[in-house]
């Protein structure tokens, strides 16, 4: 008789501890920014001793890395999604569907991001390092996103001054924003205003 194969079942229970500790650190970071993670109570969290967490991730800056690599991807897909409904709208249009989509995905459905905006200034160089190519894949996203609105201007800076402009309003949002008092779309009008017709 041929032996069941126990693999996929292996497989499947180590994807989900591994999603299971990646959302965790993602919260923690969230909450209490890089230095405070501590690994030891993030196993404790999870349910797993820690040095099991180690056969999932090598250390805590591959964890990290890892947190935040996804935070990008998260929002990244959210906005290219949102734009994708949106093709025949005006260049302006998108572009305020864009910042919208990147808001309410910082402030409602996503650690990922938000740790990602609020451990990234605060974390070793390596891991820094190691987040350029997506960081900067995003960008690439948004500067299309502006060229489309502004057209080609006299000078390619204003393209990345903008970018910087409205990611960092949307970004700041994380320290101030409270939904008791505060609502998305009241925001996003707010800052519409800026942009000319």
């Amino acid at each position: 008789m041929p032996e069941t194969p126990q693999k996929p079942r292996q497989k499947s229970k180590a994807a989900t501890a591994r999603q299971d500790i990646l959302a965790a650190a993602a919260s923690k970071m969230r909450r209490n920014g890089y230095a405070e993670m501590s690994l030891r109570d993030l196993a404790n969290e999870v349910g797993m001793k820690a040095g099991s967490l180690y056969y999932h991730f090598p250390s805590k800056d591959a964890l990290a890395t890892e947190v935040m690599r996804l935070g990008v991807e998260v929002v990244q897909q959210a906005v290219h999604e949102a734009l994708q409904a949106q093709s025949t709208a005006t260049a302006r249009n998108r572009l305020i569907t864009a910042m919208r989509v990147h808001l309410e995905t910082l402030l409602s459905a996503s650690d990922f991001s938000s740790a990602h905006i609020r451990c990234y200034p605060f974390a070793p160089e390596a891991v820094r390092a190691e987040l350029t190519e997506v960081r900067k894949d995003y960008d690439r996203d948004w500067n299309d996103i502006i060229s489309a609105y502004l057209g080609v201007p006299e000078d390619p800076a204003q393209i990345r001054h903008l970018r910087h402009t409205l990611l960092g309003a949307l970004n700041w949002s994380l320290e101030w924003f409270d939904p008791k008092r505060d609502s998305v779309e009241a925001y996003i009008t707010s800052l519409a205003r800026l942009l000319p017709e």
